[in-house]
């Protein structure tokens, strides 16, 4: 990659190895299919990069998922996939790891505790996990059970979230932090848990809120505890950015906060501040960000302690990252740093200025969701078909041949490297030509699709000879036919309602086949959904150096599944799904290791995906209205003499039974 690449690109491509390599890695697979082996579709997907440990891939080519890393046993996605199977239950599959949301909810609050006693720190870490990243009700109650040692807590942002989160809450000692705009109701509902002797903590983002509080407060009869966000300078990076720095959302300015203050002492309330918070974006890549932001926030703390208010707790938000493309880098899909650094340099930055302004050490609060789910999810989807470029089978050459298509045979039987560019321009020629004389109405459709077919089985040729030269030899725009000529393989799944944030955001998220991984990939790909909108695709892919448009993926083997993989999904992609062409829930498993069953696992719960029936619901479809409407159809058409009774009734029976199958495919 030369020295002119894009900045956002340039920490990555200095810390990487260079595509000089990776080409010349693939060029030997290319000319040797034994020397592949697994290792290498280890190194090709970047499992053990952005796996952390999780992910592997065994001796028969299949993933195998480690929730407790190296502390517990090995389970092979494609066993699970088949045992979902055997239940009914069909591809897409979200398959849930319990066990790796335990360990990751451990693996923060472990990190936190010894940062803590490194720095010799006065104070403890309570950290809530956001409701808003993942509210499946099995995913919050694993991770308050996986939390009740270390007192972890939650955070809600809305009032539905605050309804829930005070029903599974049940540790007094742990926190339930409120973020979010909020009215009377909300915070009546926030005091409700007060009364029942909870730490709920109402964070004001704007001063009526304070004014609120303290009357709602009142009227019950309860202490409040109120936090207040302060709007920082200091702004975040990568796609979040703007909800940091003086144009965020959230937060109150610097004299907003001493206003509030003064609202709480005119109401005798001034010990009811218990709550300093900040918050820089999600997913933050650079660890140098939260540093500056953590520093700037302590201050505003120890300023607020000097003033005599008796703040107990620093609420450092989110934005703990996820490696999603195992670049290690400062990139938006990636981070630089570890949750083991995180915690130290938060730890360390807030007792390096509370001792420089002489002030008690806070206790430490995160609210960190991405980093606890991420993992733990896993969405499968099969590839039942593709949409290729180049013909399976090659055309038959005719006796007298049209004059563009002999063109086009003369390229493909003479093409060499030293002629690469000058065929490549003869091609483009005669695709230009097809097509004008076509609009005019001079060449047959039979000569146009046999011109096609010539001129992808020309580009196909030209593309695997330019892989084979240097970069200084292989023409640009040949080499950039790769992407051109990649097939696209339609996986039974909707990335509106699985994969929102690829979408919307252009997120990045690993994709790997579940099986076969000890077979050499046979050709670039992208995914194609079964959704009838042309954005239903995933053509973005992790790299080291840059964005992938491609993924290498194996021929479709007939009847055989091929199983997608994609990984870290367990962040927001769960609940912020879309019911576009009404594509519902899809099935969904949860495994827990048990060392006694002979596979090493069980599987404790299987939820099915939504009915068709159900998703029309949502849409003021009810059920028994559309049998009526089209019952009378059916006895319309009987009555015409277009069905027979019996044919009817059947025809009305299918319909009916239909409506209680699943949205997606069945194979």
């Amino acid at each position: 990659m030369s020295s002119s690449a894009p900045p956002r690109f340039q920490s990555r491509i200095d810390h990487h190895r260079s595509l000089k390599e990776a080409k010349k890695l693939s060029s030997t697979h290319e000319q040797d299919p034994s020397a592949w082996t697994t290792d290498d579709a280890k190194e090709l997907y970047m499992i053990d990069r952005w796996g952390r440990g999780y992910f592997d891939v065994g001796s028969e080519g299949k993933i195998s998922v480690s929730p407790l890393q190296e502390r517990g046993s090995k389970i092979s996605i494609l066993d699970v996939v088949e045992a979902a199977r055997e239940q009914g239950l069909r591809t897409p599959l979200l398959i849930r790891f319990q066990d790796l949301l335990h360990h990751r909810v451990r693996t923060l609050n472990e990190a936190f505790i010894r940062a803590i006693a490194d720095v010799k720190y006065r104070g403890v870490y309570r950290g809530v996990f956001p409701i808003k990243v993942n509210q499946l009700k099995e995913v919050v109650e694993e991770i308050l059970e996986a939390g009740k040692t270390y007192h972890y807590g939650l955070e809600v942002g809305s009032k539905p979230e605050l309804f829930a989160g005070l029903s599974v809450h049940t540790d007094n000692e742990s926190l339930i932090i409120c973020n979010g705009y909020k009215d009377e109701n909300f915070i009546r509902t926030a005091m409700i848990g007060r009364k029942l002797g909870k730490k709920v903590l109402l964070v004001a983002e704007k001063l009526s809120e304070v004014r609120t509080i303290t009357r709602v407060a009142r009227e019950m009869n309860v202490e409040p505890m109120v936090g207040l966000r302060v709007r920082l300078m200091t702004e975040g990076a990568g796609k979040w950015a703007s909800s940091g720095g003086e144009h965020a959302k959230f937060g109150l300015s610097t004299a907003e906060i001493l206003a509030a203050c003064n609202i709480l002492a005119e109401a005798g309330m001034s010990a009811s501040f218990k709550l300093l918070h900040f918050h820089i974006g999600s997913q933050v890549p650079d660890i140098l960000i939260v540093k500056r932001a953590v520093r700037e926030a302590t201050r505003h703390y120890a300023k607020l302690r000097k003033m005599g208010h008796k703040i107990e707790y620093m609420d450092v938000g989110g934005g703990l990252a996820i490696d999603y493309d195992g670049s290690r880098s400062t990139f938006h899909s990636s981070m630089n740093y570890s949750v083991e650094e995180y915690a130290r340099d938060i730890v360390h930055n807030i007792a390096d200025i509370c001792d420089d302004e002489k002030v008690p050490h806070p206790n430490i609060v995160s609210e960190s969701g991405r980093a606890i789910v991420a993992h733990h999810s896993v969405l499968v989807v099969q590839a039942f078909g593709s949409i290729e470029k180049t013909p399976v089978t090659p055309i038959d050459i005719q006796a007298e041949e049209h004059k563009l298509i002999q063109t086009l045979l003369e390229t493909r039987d003479n093409l060499t490297a030293s002629n690469l560019a000058e065929s490549w321009h003869d091609i483009l020629q005669v695709k230009e030509e097809s097509q004008k004389m076509f609009e005019l109405g001079l060449l047959n459709l039979d000569v146009k699709a046999r011109v096609e077919t010539l001129y992808w089985e020309n580009a196909e040729k030209m593309a695997l000879l330019a892989a084979s030269l240097s970069e200084e030899e292989a023409p640009e725009d040949v080499v950039q036919l790769r992407t051109q000529l990649a097939d696209q393989y339609i996986c039974n799944f909707s990335v509106f309602q699985s994969l929102l944030d690829h979408w919307a955001l252009g997120s990045l998220f690993p994709v790997v086949p579940i099986h076969r991984l000890n077979e050499r990939p046979a050709a670039d790909s992208t995914l194609v959904d079964i959704t009838c909108d042309s954005e239903g695709k995933v053509s973005k892919f992790i790299d080291l150096s840059d964005v992938r448009d491609t993924l290498p993926l194996h021929g479709l083997n007939g009847e055989e599944p091929y199983y997608l993989g994609i990984f870290l999904t367990g962040a927001y992609q769960d609940i912020m799904g879309d019911i576009h062409n009404l594509f519902g829930r899809v099935n969904e498993v949860h495994v827990f290791l048990d060392s006694d069953e002979e596979c090493g696992y069980y599987i404790e719960e299987t939820i099915a995906g939504n009915q068709i029936r159900e998703v029309l619901g949502l849409t003021q479809y009810d059920t028994p209205g559309l049998i009526a409407r089209v019952k009378a159809q059916v006895d319309g058409a009987i009555k015409q003499d277009l069905l027979k009774p019996t044919e009817g009734m059947r025809l009305l029976a299918d319909y009916e039974r239909g409506l209680k199958d699943q949205t997606y495919l069945s194979f």
